[in-house]
């Protein structure tokens, strides 16, 4: 007889064995559904397993901005309100909107530039050749972005490049949404 065995099989202080007890216990607990206590249909957002993304305003950001496409906006503002004064108003909006996130994306990457520098200079006074070159060839790419982003800039405060596409499917989106009006109040009806 093994050792093992010997546990299992000794009674315990009252004459009975430790699987008599577990076999009672069990016997005397109804099953309780696993749905009651583990939701299967967890999303990633309540499972906190999610990724969380680092948002940068780094040059990213203003592409993202420039890529987007307002024509719907365009359409259902002009569903809304009708009048060109609506459009103007939106468009400078969109400017403001555009400067503002320049703003942030030149401000990112004054500190990162900034902060670069630092490293540059303190890794060289450590000796680190290798980490100081990784860290120029960083401040160029971060001066290249400085470059286009100053280029868009100057773009969109003379009316044209990259920011003009905004302006565009907005423009295009509000004057479709006029035509729909116009096309279900007047060309629909039967002279």
């Amino acid at each position: 007889m093994s050792f093992m065995n010997f546990n299992r099989n000794t009674p315990s202080l009252n004459g009975t064995n430790s699987e008599d007890v577990t076999a009672s216990v069990n016997s005397q607990h109804p099953e309780i559904p696993e749905n009651i206590f583990i939701d299967t249909n967890l999303t990633p957002a309540k499972t906190g397993l999610e990724r969380e993304e680092k948002i940068d305003n780094n040059i990213d950001l203003l592409f993202r901005f420039l890529d987007r496409n307002l024509e719907n906006q365009g359409y259902e503002d002009a569903l809304i309100n009708p009048d060109i004064t609506n459009l103007n108003e939106n468009i400078a909006s969109i400017k403001n909107d555009l400067h503002r996130t320049i703003k942030k994306v030149n401000i990112f990457y004054d500190s990162f530039i900034r902060e670069i520098n630092f490293h540059i200079d303190s890794r060289s006074r450590s000796g680190m050749i290798d980490t100081v070159e990784e860290l120029i060839m960083k401040k160029q790419i971060a001066e290249d972005h400085v470059q286009k982003i100053q280029d868009i800039e100057i773009d969109a405060k003379n009316g044209q490049g990259d920011s003009q596409g905004l302006i565009l499917s907005y423009t295009r989106g509000f004057k479709n949404g006029l035509a729909a009006i116009s096309h279900h109040n007047i060309i629909r009806k039967k002279l």
